[in-house]
C-alpha cells in the first residue's frame, strides 16, 4: 500500500513537471503589453522593498536613538 502511494505521488510530481511551465516560459509567452506591466510592477515592488530595507536599517542603527549632545567631542 505504501509503495502504491509513493508511486502515485511520484507520478503526480513527474506529470506536474512535464505540464507546468517555468516562470521564464510564462514570461516569454506574454504579449509585450503584459511584459511592460509585469516589469513596471516588479520595479515598483523592488523600490518599495528598498525603502522598507532602508527604514529597517535606520531603526537598527544603535546611534540613531542617542540624542545629539551624547556624541563624544572630536579628539584633535
Amino acid at each position: 500500500m505504501t509503495l502504491l502511494g509513493g508511486g502515485l505521488m511520484g507520478l503526480g510530481y513527474l506529470l506536474m513537471n512535464a505540464t507546468v511551465p517555468t516562470p521564464e516560459q510564462t514570461y516569454a509567452a506574454m504579449s509585450p503589453d503584459l511584459r511592460r506591466k509585469v516589469d513596471a510592477h516588479r520595479a515598483a515592488r523592488l523600490a518599495q522593498e528598498q525603502t522598507i530595507k532602508r527604514q529597517i536599517d535606520a531603526q537598527n542603527d544603535p546611534d540613531a536613538g542617542k540624542p545629539i549632545w551624547a556624541n563624544q567631542p572630536n579628539q584633535r
